[in-house]
């Protein structure tokens, strides 16, 4: 459908000298009956149309017969007089111009209110009428859809007029969207009469149109318009590819369809037969269209290797128009029984609308001969709404309004309100500087399509394409933003950073704790990852007022601090282990896996007569017993412990966030443990492992220690790792470097996941992480049955209702 301004309808005479010879009833003429006309007009007390609105009249009626036509004729005589004397560039009056973005509207199927502030949108601005004035003579409703689209005055704003100019009209769209349904109107207008212009300002009129007003077009759903737009914007900067997919669509128009029609009439007869009413017809495709199809064919290589030339299915789609939205499916059930579905190409927006209110089911199956027939099924509502968007719900100051099409009423139903504008208007009003709106204007807008997620608890949010966790977390609110360490897509723990596809299950973590406490906030490379404004002026915002901190690293508590809680405190100096038939001999705890009572342990013995003590399973310990050194037996001391007590290495798997260092050393030190060292590993995909070897003034502390690590907010999974980060290179309490004892080393070569986490498969570029099991990032911290030995420790994880 291509909107003509001032195109007669279709079957309809465009004056009463095209009616034909046929005499009306009762014998009248022409002229007779045209006289007998108007006096029964001004018998009924209703003015006369004027004669220059008569083709908008037959329009407008066939959508609303029961319009107010004497509203119509005062608006045109009022905007008539006030543009009088006022040429276009083009030459003409300038009323054509009012008349032609009018004639847009009434073909789009908009209501009289609309018509009437569109026959005044530029008096306003271009002559002496007041706002008032027109307030008086047609209403506050139409004054302010004029003053919606009036443009601000370079004289006051300068450079930023442009800027501001669409913020206000972004700010009266939120009240009513058939503001931006007239500017559209008014662009398309100015469009069509672009050559009038100089070069120069043509470029910049079109890049305008490009960047904000064909993809308001698009999220407004008005195909038709936003088709026409794309076409004269790509001619006008691209005109020689233009002229190319221009010479390609006439040749194929010359000659005869060979695939799509034949198609669509067997698929009618097929549908006739099985019972269907339906309307089948093939939709060419518009330039742009076309013009997307020959890239991706000149992208893809054919079966001879070289890029594919244009296909006869890539010129149109077989559109197929039925009743009822059960028919959609039936004609769907008959096509993919008729003929071989293309995997992947069946969409259902029926069931799932798009954010602009596009219902259709989408498929396209393969033809014998290997062509391929994209197919269009949608019900006769639905064919109206995908042409012409908001504009098909009706007013939306009359009661009812978009009443039948149901669903969420931001974004699926409001026409007042849909919610990708909600959220515009919501980040607008934190860029007051108009280079920055402008900007983040063109970048929200630059994503031509969005996707819809679906949270755990059933909540839909509409996003860009190309938006990541980050995102989807601060369109659930600004807070949640802020509180965020992690997220979990279709089941799986995931970094922030992860881009969202449509259709993804989704699950913001949160950090637990008082609600009314700070936030931990955003970490400044989330900005790397922000798609959204609204995301990335809050971060920016929450970085500006929250400079981040230096971290403290403490060992242990120091003064002032409240003291730790006291622990039965194991006798130093005496024997941690009695080995049977060696009594006296020395042992030495191995630091590659930190064995603790009542850790499973094994001994070996190694130079010097001395017993090295492993836990059972270690990777040393098992490769020294597969050489064949003799496992002695070992038993735990009731009271032993070595001279520096006993010492643990504990790693901590987290969501990386400001401050996690020092929450984590305190929660160490709060349950009254020495740290010996800590290491921290670079962050990857938003991930950290922190490493801590820390002395245990008594055995029994190590479980409430591993608990206090695990409420640590973003803290996943804390566990015992066989060997520490670093090969096999141990750390003395002074911190100076030491040889580790043959068999207390790691594997040769095992690098950092030495006798780590050996039960999980490992991937390129991402480290193997035990304690990721699809499961939330919030722990209870109440472990029942905590086992003290074995190779490590996990926590029972839960979700916090706030998810």
């Amino acid at each position: 459908m291509t909107i003509e301004a001032g195109q007669p309808l279709a079957g309809q005479p465009t004056s009463a000298r095209q009616a034909g010879a046929r005499r009306p009833l009762g014998g009248l003429g022409r002229a007779a009956l045209g006289r007998a006309g108007r006096a029964a007009l001004l018998a009924t007390g209703r003015p006369p149309v004027p004669d220059a609105i008569e083709p908008l009249v037959r329009v407008h009626r066939r959508h609303h017969p029961q319009a107010d036509l004497g509203l119509l004729g005062r608006a045109y005589r009022l905007a008539e007089a006030s543009h009088r004397g006022q040429k276009r560039k083009s030459g003409e009056p300038y009323i054509t111009h009012p008349l032609a973005v009018t004639m847009i509207l009434a073909q789009l199927g908009a209501g009289t209110t609309t018509l009437v502030a569109s026959l005044l949108h530029d008096t306003v601005e271009d002559t002496d009428l007041t706002l008032d004035q027109v307030a008086e003579e047609f209403g506050p409703e139409v004054a302010y859809l004029v003053d919606g689209v009036t443009k601000l005055e370079k004289v006051d704003f300068g450079a930023a007029a442009e800027a501001e100019t669409f913020r206000k009209m972004l700010v009266a769209t939120g009240d009513d969207v058939r503001v931006m349904v007239i500017k559209l109107a008014d662009r398309l207008h100015n469009m069509r009469t672009i050559r009038h212009m100089k070069p120069a300002s043509q470029v910049r009129i079109a890049k305008v149109t490009r960047d904000v007003l064909i993809p308001l077009a698009e999220r407004l759903g008005i195909q038709v318009l936003k088709a026409e737009l794309e076409d004269i914007v790509f001619a006008t900067l691209h005109p020689e590819e233009c002229r190319r997919t221009r010479a390609l669509l006439a040749g194929h128009e010359d000659g005869p369809d060979t695939l799509l029609e034949p198609f669509a009439r067997t698929l009618a007869r097929q549908l006739a037969e099985a019972g269907v009413a339906a309307e089948v017809t093939v939709r060419p495709r518009h330039c742009v269209s076309l013009h997307r199809v020959l890239l991706k064919r000149a992208a893809a290589a054919g079966p001879d290797g070289r890029p594919q030339g244009p296909q006869p299915a890539d010129f149109g789609r077989v559109l197929v128009v039925v009743e009822e939205n059960a028919d959609c499916y039936a004609v769907l059930g008959e096509l993919h029984t008729c003929w071989t579905p293309l995997p992947g190409e069946f969409k259902d927006f029926v069931a799932a609308p798009k954010f602009n209110l596009y219902q259709s089911l989408h498929t396209a199956v393969a033809l014998e001969g290997g062509a391929v027939v994209e197919v269009l099924v949608r019900t006769r509502r639905m064919h109206e709404v995908a042409e012409t968007g908001v504009v098909a719900l009706g007013d939306p100051r009359q009661p009812g309004a978009g009443a039948d099409q149901g669903g969420d009423e931001l974004d699926r139903t409001d026409p007042a309100r849909p919610g990708w504008l909600s959220r515009l208007l919501e980040w607008q009003q934190e860029t007051p500087d108009p280079d920055a709106f402008w900007s983040a204007l063109t970048a929200d807008l630059a994503g031509d399509r969005e996707i819809t997620v679906v949270t755990e608890t059933g909540e839909t949010l509409q996003l860009r394409a190309g938006a990541s966790c980050v995102d989807a977390a601060y369109l659930l609110g600004e807070e949640t933003g802020h509180r965020c360490i992690g997220a979990r897509v279709n089941g799986r723990l995931t970094a922030l950073s992860t881009v969202l596809q449509d259709g993804d299950l989704v699950a913001i973590l949160t950090e637990q704790g008082d609600p009314a406490a700070r936030p931990s906030g955003p970490a400044p490379d989330w900005l790397a990852h922000a798609r959204t404004p609204a995301a990335r002026l809050a971060i920016e915002r929450w970085l500006a007022d929250h400079p981040a901190p230096v971290p403290v690293v403490r060992t242990g508590p120091s003064a002032g601090q409240p003291a730790p809680p006291a622990h039965r405190t194991a006798e130093r100096g005496a024997a941690p282990v009695a080995v049977a038939g060696r009594p006296g001999a020395p042992v030495r705890l191995a630091r590659c896996c930190t064995p603790v009572p009542p850790d499973e342990v094994s001994g070996f013995a190694i130079r010097g007569g001395t017993v090295a003590v492993h836990r059972t399973g270690c990777p040393a310990g098992e490769r020294m017993r597969a050489d064949g050194r003799g496992v002695l037996e070992i038993h735990w001391q009731p009271g032993g412990a070595p001279p520096s007590g006993y010492r643990a290495t504990l790693r901590a798997e987290a969501l990386n966030r400001p401050r996690l260092l020092a929450d984590l050393t305190a929660a160490i030190s709060g349950e009254g443990v020495g740290i010996v060292s800590a290491e921290v590993e670079p962050p990857q995909e938003l991930r950290v492992r922190h490493t801590y070897t820390v002395e245990l003034p008594d055995p029994a502390v190590l479980a409430a220690v591993m608990r206090a690590m695990l409420r640590v907010s973003g803290v996943y999974d804390v566990s015992r790792p066989h060997a520490p980060e670093g090969g096999a290179t141990a750390r003395t309490p002074a911190g100076e470097a030491e040889p580790a004892p043959p068999g207390e080393g790691t594997e040769p070569g095992a690098g950092a996941t030495a006798g780590g986490n050996g039960d999980d498969p490992p991937a390129p570029g991402v480290r193997p992480s035990w304690g990721i099991h699809g499961r939330s990032a919030a722990f209870t911290g109440q472990w029942e049955n905590l086992p003290a030995s074995g190779p490590r420790s996990r926590g029972v994880a839960h979700t916090s209702p706030e998810r």
